[in-house]
């Protein structure tokens, strides 16, 4: 072809031009508007409480399109594109002549195309509706799309439309997602190499491919670094060194965290585009990385589900639903934090609570683990042995199931299940059952999540807490009462902060309870430390049996792991709140020292007196204590009927200081709020009232 037929075929497209920009744009625009709704489909996102990518989801067609704006991108990188690209983007109205002119210039010129003249606009033009070929038609209605393009966006949103849409090879569309799979990381911090790149691939993104083709990407990305615009935005020798780094030649997968809670994102608002959670992922990361490994180790068939919890908020920051969601020989896809199972010997820490916040026992009141009979109930401890007499102490780190139980027929099973709904937990009962003394051995159904829901309250000084991801529930505190008072859940951590770790597992200065369903189906350990509790079960998801699956052996290791690689620091627990102490079993009162149940009740001895009465204050009482002429406060009147003497009282589960033989006494709170009163005859058995002082 000669020049001067190249140099026709030029000035035909400038007429071309000039002839298409003298109709109305706005007539244009009417009659043929852009479909910009291509800008709308993009990847679903999944985000943690931070806003870093949990999981992504492909566009209908199949595309990693990320949407993704300048301020999600290193400034170093949008500079080097304007200066390849388009250096008077900022200048120009979609069409930049003095490329046009320079570009025409270099065909005749050369009898080749030397450079382009496409701007940024009529880069993402070309987009957003797609053409074949590069006939002079095609380039002309690709001008036009640009100018409207111009009119309708700003630049700001024309740079961040190309940002998303920038094709990068295979099914990869715009720098987020070029970013996440060539480098692993979001593109807001860049070296100059890997900006460069970025630059480069999107002219020719299947032949410069660096996973398919690296040497054409290296160099692509060379000439991009030595581009003279360019140059100048990078400063002298950064070029050379940046040449120097190695180039990617393998594509990444993008980050796939949280699986079981992203499709319950999908499902609950499919048409949203970005679904924000609770979850923290450098934690998520770690658990999973956790719950995968341990169920290698325990055998096929076995998943691990963790849950883990701030104990102040209630915003759940890691949630593994089963070790790997694409396994199914492990039936990945079901989500174990969900699942009603059998929590073994996790719920007897509220039994003892309720039996501290009572004044039943102390940490130090000698109870017996030897066989017993509860009406036909005849609990035995796991390894089928007794210990005799022990103290609650040891009862409790022990997890001795006779003294559980004895406890439990002593404070009510429907009480109990009573204090779980204040944490809004309902467990699962059998059919037409009541509730009755099995539940404190795992006789009900519960889910991890509700379990450490439960937990959280605990640790959370025994105020209740609802647990949250954001998307299937929302977290905050629950205003209800107590789940326990404060110096009964202080009693209860503390004696679990005593728990032996698991063999091969440092102290790490947390709380917690192990569990082992019937037929070793399920095992579970949950612990806490001053601001976040775990969660663990591990078992088969079809509830078939592992042999040899234990809490302590099972659950407990991977526990104690999950804590460590959640990268959260270990906070200790909170101190003894006003009123709590560890007392030991000489100090205690005579009815404290040791626990005993007959078929008559609480007795250590037979008496026809009836049983003591608190008879003011009342129960649920508000009581506004006055002042004295000086200022101080005025002690409470303790009065009661019935009893055997002597009597001893306590508040909150701490003894007063000595004990009467008196029906009246005194009490000088310690501060306002709840607060537990209850007294205890010499025949052992007690009364209480909860009041509210101001």
């Amino acid at each position: 072809m000669s020049i001067w037929r190249k140099l026709s075929i030029g000035m035909a497209a400038n007429l071309a031009l000039a002839a298409t920009l003298a109709f109305s744009l706005d007539a244009a625009d009417r009659a043929y508007p852009p479909p910009l709704q291509k800008a709308r489909d993009i990847s679903p996102e999944v985000l943690d409480a931070d806003g870093q990518l949990l999981r992504a989801f492909a566009t209908s067609g199949g595309h990693w399109r990320l949407g993704t704006t300048a301020a999600d991108v290193d400034p170093q990188f949008v500079r080097m594109l304007i200066a390849y690209e388009d250096q008077r983007f900022w200048q120009h109205r979609g069409i930049d002549p003095i490329a046009l002119a320079r570009a025409a210039v270099q065909l005749v010129a050369n009898g080749r195309i030397v450079s382009g003249a496409s701007t940024l606009s009529m880069q993402v033009a070309r987009l957003i509706e797609p053409r074949e070929g590069r006939s002079l038609t095609v380039k002309v209605q690709q001008l036009v799309r640009a100018l409207q393009i111009e009119r309708r966006l700003s630049k700001a949103e024309i740079l961040d439309l190309y940002l998303t849409l920038a094709p990068y090879g295979g099914n990869l569309e715009g720098v987020r997602a070029a970013s996440l799979a060539y480098f692993g990381k979001e593109p807001r911090r860049l070296t100059v190499a890997q900006a460069a790149l970025l630059v480069a691939l999107p002219q020719l993104p299947e032949r410069r491919r660096p996973d398919r083709n690296l040497a054409l990407a290296e160099a692509a990305r060379s000439r991009v670094l030595h581009r003279m615009a360019v140059e100048k935005v990078v400063g002298d020798g950064e070029a050379e060194r940046a040449e120097l780094a190695s180039i990617p030649a393998q594509r990444l997968q993008l980050p796939a965290y949280a699986a079981h809670l992203a499709e319950a994102a999908r499902r609950k608002e499919p048409d949203t585009l970005r679904h924000m959670t609770t979850l923290r992922r450098p934690v998520q990361q770690g658990l999973e990385g956790v719950a995968k490994d341990f169920a290698a180790r325990l055998g096929a068939k076995v998943s691990v589900a963790m849950v883990m919890a701030d104990v102040r908020t209630g915003e759940i920051v890691g949630e593994v639903g089963s070790a790997s969601y694409f396994d199914a020989s492990r039936s990945g896809w079901i989500d174990m934090t969900r699942i009603n199972r059998s929590p073994g010997s996790t719920l007897k820490p509220f039994i003892y609570g309720l039996a501290f916040e009572d004044g039943l026992v102390s940490q130090e009141t000698i109870i017996e683990d030897r066989p017993a009979d509860f009406f036909g109930y005849r609990p035995r401890n796991f390894d089928m042995s007794y210990q005799g007499d022990v103290s609650i102490r040891q009862a409790l780190q022990l997890s001795l199931n006779v003294p559980a139980v004895r406890l439990l027929d002593a404070v009510g099973p429907a009480r109990l299940m009573m204090r779980f709904r204040r944490s809004e937990i309902r467990p699962v009962l059998p059919p037409n059952e009541a509730p009755g003394l099995a539940i404190g051995l795992g006789g009900v159904g519960i889910t991890l999540k509700d379990l450490v829901q439960l937990y959280a309250g605990l640790a959370n000084r025994g105020r209740p807490v609802r647990l949250g991801d954001g998307i299937q529930d929302k977290p905050g505190q629950i205003m209800a009462e107590p789940l326990l008072e404060p110096v009964a859940a202080w009693n209860v951590a503390d004696v679990l902060s005593g728990v032996m770790p698991p063999l091969g597992a440092g102290q790490r200065g947390i709380a917690y309870k192990t569990g082992t369903s019937y037929g070793y189906r399920d095992a579970w350990s949950v612990g806490f430390d001053g601001n976040y509790v775990l969660g663990v079960w591990v078992g088969r998801p079809d509830n078939g049996a592992v042999p040899g699956l234990t809490g302590f052996g099972s659950a407990a290791p991977i526990l104690f792991e999950g804590f460590a690689k959640s990268g959260v620091a270990i906070t200790p627990l909170p101190p003894a709140p006003a009123g709590a102490a560890r007392i030991a079993q000489a100090q205690l009162p005579i009815s404290q020292r040791r626990f005993s149940v007959t078929s008559s009740g609480l007795v250590t001895a037979s008496t026809r007196e009836p049983a003591p009465q608190i008879v003011y204050p009342p129960e649920g009482a508000r009581v506004d204590l006055g002042a004295k002429a000086d200022g101080e406060i005025m002690p409470l009147a303790l009065k009661l009927q019935g009893g055997r003497a002597p009597f001893r009282w306590l508040a909150n589960g701490k003894p007063l200081p000595e004990t009467s033989r008196r029906r009246v006494n005194q009490w000088l709170p310690d501060g306002g709020g709840f607060s537990t009163l209850t007294v205890i005859d010499a025949a052992g058995r007690a009364a209480s009232v909860r009041v509210f002082v101001d």
